[in-house]
């Protein structure tokens, strides 16, 4: 639970205070600290104070460095070690002081506070048979003025959403493929929005062969669980009104085909559906929030494996676009369910523009780590767009070149396209093969491969799925903060 309310010591386990390195202190205990060596108020800093009475207390004092260097991020961040901290000391109720100034407003600290305390709990821990019993953490917003407390309520309310679609990205992310496998993909989308505006359509494997869906069928089809494609239906604007399309990867699990994967790099293959995560969490946001835009989003749901019938190197098969394609590797499987989910989403969904969520590459992990995701585009008004959000809610991007010299790496000497781009630039390849069925549209590629996962549990991030982008999906769309800074 989360709320705004100002709290006493003596009324909760806990408080976090955040402090700036040169503030100018009123408390006299705090002043005492800063004046010794052991805190300083700088950056990543954290200093607890206990105090002995009936009931052991704790106050949380997190350093937020100097004013000029201050970032909403760096400030989630050091929020959610701080939440962390208090976790460990078995704290039930935490009350967490806002930090306002010139770069960050009322309802950006509630926004953030909320995040770096949901997300800095987030744990996977489903299947372990023996868990500590814990209850729910009381948190409190605390220091809101009173004349802004209806709306810190609003954004409160706003920003819980988004952390449980966040949230639940992870969740669909984390989930092993004996759990999550395209049918229970479609079954868990279908009962998360059983309750909501959003519709929900789920077509099963012939009703995709009727369409022609013959690369998404290549890929998945030889599986004994077969494929789903899932729509889900936002329409929170006008009638006639724009369609942003949204589609996901939604590999449940990847073993590379014929092109068979080593088992160290197997493992966490669960994960390949990363994108679809992401989709879904940021359509169950704009769905709870009742965003006023329309939003359309498609998942192709299916398993890589090998079968006696599983497509092989060197066959070619066709599109729903028309295309025919050459499989160079199997392996290389993401993007031909792309294509025609793609395809699906401009012709039966009328969407005019889109926007393509993967973990299509190893190479956008070599290239940009685990800290930036890789964007190929067609449009720099929509990528322009993309940025000015993502800098706002705090995930980080980086455009990759457009350039017909890449985009020839896919032509095929057999067939229209081949699904191998050849062994350089593999993540700007992948993406414009995705390119190749958006018919012109305004369209953006991210490959998330490196930004989908972590390895480390700091900050807001925990081991396993990290949800990204689900705050950038949810921004686009969402109405921004009245000061003009925050989504």
């Amino acid at each position: 639970m989360i709320q705004i309310k100002d709290v006493a010591l003596q009324e909760i386990d806990a408080r976090i205070v955040p402090v700036f390195e040169e503030a100018q202190v009123q408390d006299e205990v705090l002043t005492q600290i800063m004046t010794s060596d052991v805190f300083k108020g700088k950056a990543e800093e954290l200093f607890v104070l206990p105090s002995v009475g009936e009931k052991i207390k704790y106050t949380l004092y997190v350093g937020l460095g100097k004013l000029e260097d201050f970032s909403p991020e760096d400030f989630k961040s050091a929020i959610a070690n701080a939440v962390k901290k208090a976790k460990s000391l078995k704290v039930k109720s935490l009350g967490i002081q806002i930090a306002v100034n010139e770069k960050l407003c009322v309802g950006g600290n509630v926004k953030a506070i909320t995040q770096a305390a949901l997300l800095g709990l987030y744990s996977f821990d489903k299947y372990k048979t023996k868990k500590e019993e814990e209850q729910p953490m009381n948190i409190y917003i605390c220091g809101v003025p009173a004349e802004k407390n209806q709306r810190a309520n609003t954004v409160l309310a706003e920003s819980k959403n988004v952390v449980e679609g966040v949230i639940l990205a992870r969740d669909l992310t984390n989930e092993p493929s004996n759990a999550i496998y395209p049918e229970t993909l479609a079954n868990i989308v279908v009962e998360t929005f059983k309750d909501t505006n959003l519709e929900v359509e789920v077509l099963d494997e012939m009703q995709i062969e009727a369409l022609g869906m013959k690369a998404f069928l290549a890929v998945g089809g030889s599986s004994t669980n077969k494929p789903r494609l899932i729509v889900m239906r936002h329409r929170g604007g006008a009638e006639n009104g724009e369609v942003l399309g949204l589609v996901g990867k939604g590999l449940t699990y990847d073993t590379g085909g014929y092109s068979l994967k080593p088992t160290n790099s197997m493992k966490t293959m669960h994960s390949d559906m990363g994108g679809a995560a992401a989709v879904i969490g940021a359509m169950y946001a704009i769905s709870k929030n009742n965003v006023p835009n329309n939003v359309t989003a498609v998942v192709a749901a299916c398993e890589n494996v090998i079968a006696p019938d599983s497509y092989k190197p060197g066959d070619i098969i066709e599109s729903m676009a028309g295309k025919t394609i050459e499989i160079g590797n199997t392996d290389a499987e993401g993007r031909l369910t792309l294509a025609d989910a793609v395809t699906y989403i401009i012709e039966k969904e009328n969407v005019q523009k889109v926007i393509d969520v993967a973990t299509l590459t190893g190479a956008a992990l070599v290239a940009l780590g685990s800290e930036y995701t890789g964007v190929v585009t067609n449009n720099d008004e929509f990528f322009d767009e993309l940025m000015a959000t993502a800098d706002k809610v705090g995930e980080k991007f980086w455009k990759l070149p457009n350039d017909k010299v890449f985009a020839k790496m896919n032509k095929s000497t057999v067939a229209d396209l081949k699904n191998i781009g050849g062994p350089h630039a593999g993540t700007i390849t992948a993406g414009l093969f995705v390119g190749e069925f958006v018919q012109d549209l305004p369209w953006i590629h991210l490959d998330i491969a490196g930004t989908s996962w972590s390895e480390k549990s700091e900050g807001c991030l925990s081991q396993g799925g990290t949800g990204v982008p689900v705050k950038t999906l949810y921004g686009l769309v969402a109405a921004p903060c009245p000061c003009g800074k925050h989504k």
